[in-house]
C-alpha cells in the first residue's frame, strides 16, 4: 500500500479491470492517459492496451457516449473520458438510451457504461462557463444511472472499481478540487466501496453536516475551527449520490437533531435540497439548513467569487448558528 494521487488510483482502478477484463475499453480525450507515481511506477493505457482499447477519440462528447452504448450493447464495456464541463452534452445519450435501455429491453441489454467526468471548480481566474460546480444533480434525477463523487484517492478507486461491475450506467465527477488533494494511502489490489455507502469523517453529537465533492475540501478545512469553536460535528461524505446513503444520515439526525448540508452546486435545486426533503419526511423535528452557492454565475474575479464560495469561515458560522439556535 502506498499513497498514490487521485488520477494514479483512478488510472489503477480502470486498468486492473482492464486485465481481468479483455472486452473493456477506454475511450479518452485531449490527454493521453498516463498515471505515474513518484516511485516510478507507471499506468501507460496505450503501451499496454493498444490502440484498439485505448481509443483516442474526438471532441465530441455526445458521440463518444453514443460509441461506448453501442459497445455496451454488444457485450463490451466502456469508461468514456470527458473532460471538464462537458458531461452536459452527453445528456441526450444517458436520458434517452442508456439510462433506459435495460429496463426497455427486460434486462436483455446491459449498460456497462462509466462517463469519467473531469469536473470544475468554484476558484478565480475563469470564466463562468468553467468554474461552474453541481451537474450531477441533474443526472440523479435519470431514472438507472448511478452518480459518484469520490473525494480522495482511495475513495476514487474504490468507487470506480465498483462503477466498473455493474450492468447500469454510472456518472463518475473527478472534480478538480478533489483530485488536487493530498494523496492517501491506496491498496494496491481491488477493493470496492459499496454503492451508496457514505464515510463518516468525524462523529459528533451537536450537529450532522451532509457533503460531498468538492464542497468536502471546504468542510475539511473548517475542523479545526469547529473544534476550536467547541462544537460537535459529525461529518457525513456521501461518496455516492445515487444510490445515497440515507441510513446513515438518518441515524446521525437521530442523533443530533440538526441537519446542514452544504454543497457548491447553485442553491436552487441542488441535490442538497433532496437531501433536506428527506431528511424532512422520514425524520420529523430536525432543524434542516442547506448552503450553497448561490443561484447565479461564477464570477471569475478572486474577491467575488470567493464571497460567493461556501468556504470554511460560512461553514463554521452556519454551524455556530445552528448549534446555539440562532438560525
Amino acid at each position: 500500500m502506498a499513497k498514490k494521487p487521485f488520477a494514479y488510483a483512478m488510472y489503477e482502478a480502470i486498468a486492473q479491470e482492464m486485465r481481468k477484463n479483455p472486452k473493456l475499453g477506454l475511450i479518452w480525450q485531449n490527454s493521453v492517459p498516463v498515471g505515474t507515481l513518484a516511485t516510478g511506477e507507471v499506468i501507460d493505457f496505450v503501451k499496454e492496451f493498444g490502440t484498439t482499447r485505448c481509443i483516442a477519440a474526438p471532441i465530441d462528447e455526445d458521440m463518444n457516449v453514443g460509441w461506448s452504448i453501442g459497445s455496451a450493447l454488444t457485450g463490451s464495456p466502456r469508461v468514456a473520458q470527458t473532460p471538464s464541463m462537458t458531461c452536459m452534452f452527453t445528456m441526450e445519450q444517458v436520458y434517452e438510451q442508456c439510462s433506459k435501455l435495460r429496463s426497455m429491453t427486460g434486462g436483455q441489454a446491459s449498460m456497462p457504461i462509466v462517463i469519467l467526468a473531469q469536473g470544475a471548480g468554484r476558484t478565480e481566474g475563469t470564466a463562468a462557463q468553467h468554474n461552474d460546480v453541481g451537474q450531477e444533480a441533474v443526472y440523479t434525477w435519470f431514472p438507472g444511472v448511478y452518480v459518484a463523487c469520490p473525494t480522495d484517492s482511495y475513495d476514487a478507486k474504490g468507487t470506480l472499481t465498483t462503477a466498473l461491475h455493474q450492468k447500469d450506467p454510472t456518472l463518475y465527477i473527478q472534480y478538480s478540487e478533489a483530485g488536487s488533494t493530498s494523496p492517501v494511502e491506496v491498496p494496491d489490489e481491488q477493493y470496492e466501496i459499496p454503492l451508496g455507502k457514505a464515510a463518516i469523517r468525524q462523529e459528533g453529537k451537536d450537529l450532522t453536516v451532509v457533503c460531498w465533492a468538492p464542497a468536502t475540501v471546504d468542510v475539511g478545512k473548517a475542523v479545526p475551527d469547529l473544534a476550536k469553536a467547541g462544537l460537535s460535528v459529525e461529518i457525513i461524505d456521501l461518496r455516492w449520490l445515487k444510490p445515497w446513503d440515507s441510513a446513515a444520515v438518518f441515524a446521525s439526525v437521530k442523533k443530533t437533531g440538526k441537519l446542514l448540508v452544504i454543497e457548491h452546486g447553485p442553491y436552487y435545486n441542488g441535490f442538497g435540497s433532496f437531501v433536506a426533503s428527506e431528511v424532512a419526511q422520514f425524520v420529523p423535528g430536525v432543524k434542516i439548513r442547506r448552503i450553497s452557492f448561490p443561484d447565479a454565475p461564477g464570477p471569475c474575479a478572486k474577491e467575488m467569487i470567493l464571497w460567493m464560495r461556501p468556504d470554511a469561515p460560512k461553514i463554521v458560522d452556519a454551524c455556530t448558528k445552528m448549534v446555539k439556535g440562532q438560525v
